[in-house]
């Protein structure tokens, strides 16, 4: 793919895989528009287009978005920003669940909707999602806000493939692996360069025939 002549928005960019994103994007020649709720010495240092101040929960969202980014053709969208908290049965907090919920599940929905007049016939949509949004890959329990917020987000990304299909927008569904971040506190099996680096190879790979697929970014298909 020619990606000098692509523009490609990621949010939640400024640390883990959304600002690997950003560098794996930047080195293929794209032009990346990076939006975060405060930007990193990380993510400046790449000399990309920063939009701070993005509260993926503001019913203000949309307008912001339209009026941020007007003008923008976007051909690659990457729903990256996502929050992960813990929960046992017995000591749930419902105030984390609906935050994840918010910002895993309907975050991206509104990101997606805000920009859609901005993508043309060809544009790609990856949903950064989990394997732990898979019901039938659920073999440890626990994690509830977070699971929920993964399925519902798979959920919304089946939609989202259904509905944009005939305008030729191609959604892929898809899971980075453990990634070494400080959300899991750099527990993960993979870099966020690697699991990058997988994410951008799937979305150039994705075709409308595969549009709805649930991906890991090694290459495996996985399990609803």
């Amino acid at each position: 793919m020619d990606y000098s002549t692509k523009q490609v928005v990621i949010t939640g960019a400024n640390r883990g895989i959304g600002l690997a994103l950003v560098k794996q994007y930047v080195s293929r020649g794209a032009s990346v528009i990076a939006l975060c709720r405060e930007a990193s010495a990380e993510l400046e240092a790449t000399g990309t287009r920063i939009e701070q101040g993005v509260d993926l929960t503001s019913d203000d969202l949309s307008q912001q978005l339209s009026e941020r980014l007007a003008g923008s053709t976007i051909d690659i969208l990457v729903n990256n920003a996502g929050m992960l908290a813990s929960e046992s049965l017995g000591s749930i907090d419902y105030d984390n669940v609906r935050a994840q919920l918010e910002i895993n599940a309907l975050g991206p929905l509104r990101v997606t909707e805000a920009l859609l007049p901005l993508m043309a016939s060809n544009s790609r949509i990856g949903l950064v999602t989990s394997r732990m949004g898979s019901i039938a890959d659920n073999g440890s329990g626990g994690y509830y806000g977070y699971r929920m917020s993964k399925a519902a987000l798979n959920a919304a990304g089946m939609s989202l493939a259904r509905d944009l299909k005939p305008r030729g927008i191609a959604v892929a569904i898809l899971h980075p692996g453990f990634v070494q971040t400080r959300m899991v506190n750099f527990a993960g099996d993979v870099s966020a360069d690697a699991a990058a680096a997988g994410l951008v190879a799937r979305l150039e790979a994705l075709t409308l025939s595969a549009t709805g697929t649930f991906w890991h970014a090694n290459g495996d298909e996985l399990p609803w």
